[in-house]
């Protein structure tokens, strides 16, 4: 799923590699959304490892972050996480971030 990623968005570390694949969104789309949490989170840590940078589009990484979430709805690094995410690419999920964080901290660790 992360050389996916890297064909269609590309990746600001390293040159986007010669594919000869034909890639198309929607297919990128169906596999993110029946990857397993590992594979969603190598992607983000690979393509977006300081949350600031990475050339994934805003939407697949809120999707991603959901996506994981509800495999794992109980690990607030991981909420905070999302909600870093989301606080950085808002306001409009300003709301969701406030949510997660104060979940995360409900849930207590991390």
């Amino acid at each position: 799923m992360t050389e996916h990623a890297r064909c269609l968005y590309g990746d600001e570390r390293r040159p986007t590699p010669e594919c000869a694949l034909e890639h198309r969104e929607h297919c990128f789309v169906e596999e993110l959304t029946f990857a397993d949490a590992d594979a969603i989170l190598g992607m983000l840590r690979e393509l977006c490892p300081h949350v600031v940078d990475g050339l994934l589009p805003v939407w697949v990484r809120n999707l991603s972050y959901r996506l994981v979430l509800l495999q794992r709805p109980d690990e607030p690094t991981l909420m905070r996480e999302a909600a870093e995410n989301l606080w950085l690419h808002g306001p409009d999920w300003d709301a969701i971030a406030a949510d997660l964080t104060r979940r995360a901290d409900a849930l207590g660790g991390g």
